[in-house]
């Protein structure tokens, strides 16, 4: 709702709830392992991310290791994630500005990485990939293939399944090799654009000391020049073995944000490709080997009684998680993704908290519109990068 003097905003008040989606009280009903898919709900556009932070907490409350190859898996679709969530955003805050073909730029290389998904957990958007304790599942041999259709002809299927033809990571190895040129494509169109540059330039200015007021993390926080990303300060997985760089912005408006972002999706390019040439080199167990956690294998559980019985606890009753409480977060692609989560021994946690990046950049709204004009409020929304599953969980 805005309050207005003719075009210019007195005040915003960004009304939350329209969206409810009731995660943290539909958690305390389910068991630890069915609240995953919930996880990919939130944030829908940064599915894995979330179900990592969920299950980066409850293994902090068990105590266990996870095998490195599911580590490397972890950080490799999480800077995946980040691409994805960077591309959807770059191209629907461009088409709110009036940029038309960023949108379609963007779709091109999502579709690919959806491909990624979809060939590791048979879910183009909601994976529910990661467990407690690793990954569902090692990474294919094989992509899937396009077909003949009344479409697409014989010529045609060849020329698309041409980057088909051997693993997912080749496949992957493949698209970062693209994605550079892609990026470069992107800042042909915006970066030095002279509309782009006058909707953005000196919009919805945040101070550094402001930035840190306001709870800002992730891209909002580093746009306006304060190096903070818990993938460096804090590390966690395989991050502090990994070469990459943290962008930050100079004047903390919406064309920094938006700079910072564009280098993001570089650098998340570095680390996918440091991580497939790891994945490739060293094979291993991408979940741990404690059945009261992991399931057992499906030809063991058919074959022998001690597996059955692990599989049918597992999957009826659900893992039982020590008391105590835990919080773990990642750096999620809009900022710091939490989880706080209270355990009391049983199969369901006994209180769920979520920390939504998003949130406290919405609250934001009010002090980076006011004095502006009202078609600035779409560019600063934009630059937020908001998405209200996250915000009304």
């Amino acid at each position: 709702m805005l309050e207005l003097d003719g075009e210019v905003i007195v005040r915003a008040d960004p009304h939350i709830g329209l969206l409810h989606r009731a995660t943290e009280k539909l958690a305390e009903t389910r068991t630890f392992i069915q609240s995953v898919p919930y996880m990919d709900r939130l944030d829908y556009v940064s599915m894995m991310c979330n179900e990592h932070a969920y299950v980066m907490a409850i293994e902090k409350l068990l105590g266990v290791e996870v095998p490195e190859r599911a580590q490397y898996i972890r950080v490799m679709f999480d800077e995946i994630t980040r691409v994805l969530n960077h591309l959807l955003w770059i191209g629907a805050h461009a088409l709110d500005v009036g940029a038309m073909t960023m949108f379609l730029y963007a779709f091109r290389e999502r579709e690919d990485l959806m491909d990624c998904y979809e060939a590791v957990s048979g879910a183009r958007l909601h994976a529910a990939y990661y467990r407690p304790g690793g990954v569902y599942r090692d990474l294919p041999e094989q992509m899937p293939h396009y077909r003949t259709s009344k479409w697409h002809g014989k010529a045609a299927v060849e020329r698309m399944n041409a980057n088909r033809q051997g693993s997912l990571l080749d496949f992957i190895e493949d698209f970062t090799d693209r994605f550079p040129t892609c990026c470069d494509e992107y800042e042909t169109l915006l970066t030095d654009n002279r509309i782009w540059k006058q909707r953005t330039v000196d919009i919805g200015i945040v101070s550094p000391e402001r930035a840190i007021a306001l709870g800002f993390t992730g891209p909002m926080l580093r746009g306006s020049g304060i190096a903070w990303d818990l993938r460096k300060k804090q590390p966690y997985e395989v991050y502090d073995r990994l070469d990459f760089d943290i962008p930050v912005g100079v004047n903390g408006d919406c064309y920094d944000r938006y700079l910072v972002r564009m280098e993001e999706m570089r650098q998340s390019n570095r680390i996918i490709r440091q991580c497939v040439e790891w994945l490739r080199a060293n094979p291993g167990p991408v979940i741990v080997g404690d059945h009261k956690i992991a399931p057992p294998h499906r030809e063991a559980m058919k074959s022998n009684m001690e597996e059955l019985i692990h599989h049918f606890k597992l999957f009826t009753e659900g893992m039982h998680v020590p008391p105590g409480e835990a919080y773990a977060a990642v750096e999620h692609p809009k900022g710091e993704f939490g989880i706080y989560l209270l355990a009391d021994g049983a199969n369901k946690p006994y209180r769920l908290k979520i920390r939504a990046p998003g949130y406290p950049h919405l609250a934001a709204l009010d002090e980076m519109v006011r004095g502006h004009m009202i078609s600035d409020v779409v560019a600063i929304i934009g630059t937020q990068d908001i998405v209200f599953g996250e915000i009304d969980r």
